[in-house]
């Protein structure tokens, strides 16, 4: 997915490089791998975040983020997955004491307009998606699954773009409560993803209140809001109890915390006296490669969480 490309670009070239390592130089404990951190909050890390140290074997990488303290582990991709490995992985996880974080649970349209349209056909489309996603969730065992309404729809009021949204996911959530599963709705910012119809936690939060349902709540991506609208802690404060997720990078850069401008330690700090017993996903690339990039991030979540 195009969302989800910035993984892969976890190094940055030239003068990007030496501005990042400065940026993370401000850092100085140094964290033992062959020992496990002790973490406040439910931190969920991603494949590939630690496949220097871990290996390439997602299997492997499973066992390696368990061994450092992380009790959860979130995959964008695992309905994209061959079943026997979602099975595979489900096990490894039951087995490590890791709890299952978000999927992605439906074809997001990027660049056409989607549950804003009211279109039945792409409304048929997306139910058979979360269809579907409950037969993966159940696999992973996962309770949160990942939904982005897709593009605006141009030719149309925002008002009736909405009512389209929260008919859609109203019979969505018809499909998820019996399973006991939720949808997380992610507003994402504009800078990196330009015409959206889901943007800020207060649209997603009058969206959840529509909906009206356990199976339909909102993903905090702490990097989107940072750029969408900032003002972080208020906002969170002011979603609270419809916020059932949230996902963590820093900016610029959507790196570790520590590496940019967001003061995490106090985000963290914040979320946790609220009592937070979901998980946060480690959505974000390294911000230097290799191994000592990998120890860079342990590093970084344990000093955001020594509060």
């Amino acid at each position: 997915m195009k969302r989800r490309n910035f993984i892969k670009k976890t190094v940055a070239a030239g003068a990007a490089a030496t501005v990042t390592t400065k940026m993370f130089s401000t850092v100085q404990e140094t964290v033992n791998v062959s020992s496990s951190l002790e973490f406040k909050l439910n931190f969920a890390p991603h494949e590939g975040m630690f496949k220097h140290l871990g290996g390439n074997d997602i299997l492997d990488q499973l066992d390696f983020i368990a061994s450092q303290g992380f009790k959860a582990f979130e995959d964008n991709e695992m309905r994209n997955r061959p079943v026997d490995l979602q099975l595979k992985m489900a096990k490894r996880m039951q087995d490590k004491g890791i709890e299952m974080g978000v999927f992605v649970a439906h074809k997001i349209h990027w660049l056409t307009p989607n549950l804003a349209s009211g279109n039945l056909e792409k409304r048929k489309e997306f139910l058979n998606d979360i269809k579907n996603a409950v037969e993966v969730a159940k696999r992973v065992k996962a309770k949160w699954m990942t939904v982005v309404p897709g593009h605006l729809d141009l030719n149309q009021n925002m008002a009736y773009q909405t009512a389209h949204v929260v008919e859609t996911l109203k019979q969505a959530s018809a499909i998820l409560e019996p399973h006991k599963l939720t949808m997380v709705l992610e507003p994402l910012n504009f800078r990196d993803h330009p015409g959206l119809f889901l943007t800020e936690s207060p649209q997603a939060y009058q969206i959840c209140k529509a909906v009206n349902s356990p199976a339909c709540k909102i993903l905090f991506d702490i990097y989107h809001q940072q750029i969408q609208e900032g003002n972080l802690i208020p906002n969170i404060e002011k979603c609270w109890d419809e916020i059932a997720y949230f996902q963590i990078g820093d900016n610029p850069g959507r790196k570790e915390p520590t590496t940019g401008e967001i003061n995490y330690k106090n985000v963290f700090k914040y979320i946790h006296s609220k009592g937070f017993k979901g998980i946060l996903g480690m959505e974000h690339g390294n911000a230097i490669d290799g191994k000592k990039g990998e120890e860079a991030v342990l590093n970084a979540y344990k000093m955001s969480s020594n509060f």
